[in-house]
């Protein structure tokens, strides 16, 4: 079994799926202009065994106008989303800088979760 989940951290607060617009509202305004850290737990377990790691990406978001953070709300895309933003859509063109891996910003972080079921004895298949 393989479970994973994310959240976004700014300063010392925690950010995870906003309930709804107005909470996506203020963890935008709380990523304008800064950095933050994207962070995954991963954990595995076969049989009686289990595995863990977490994996952490650095992101920067641009300072948002008034106009992006409300045609981004209207959108929709930040539904479901830890820290209210999918880089991998709309709010792609709000990160100018990201140091780590990319697939843990859209949710899971594909090199390290390969290395996690290699470790626990999976075979990877590579077919050309």
């Amino acid at each position: 079994m393989l479970a994973a989940d994310t959240v976004v951290a700014t300063g010392r607060r925690l950010l995870g799926k906003p309930d709804d617009a107005a909470e996506a509202e203020v963890f935008l305004r709380l990523l304008s202009g800064r950095r933050h850290r994207v962070i995954t737990g991963l954990a595995l377990r076969r049989g009686d065994r289990r595995w863990s790691r977490a994996v952490e990406t650095a992101v920067r978001f641009k300072r948002l106008s008034e106009t992006e953070i409300a045609g981004y709300l209207a959108s929709g895309e930040w539904q479901g989303k830890a820290g209210g933003y999918a880089i991998q859509g709309l709010a792609g063109a709000f990160v100018p800088w990201i140091s780590g891996s990319y697939s843990n910003v859209v949710g899971l972080p594909l090199t390290e979760t390969v290395h996690l079921l290699t470790a626990a004895g999976y075979q990877r298949k590579i077919s050309p």
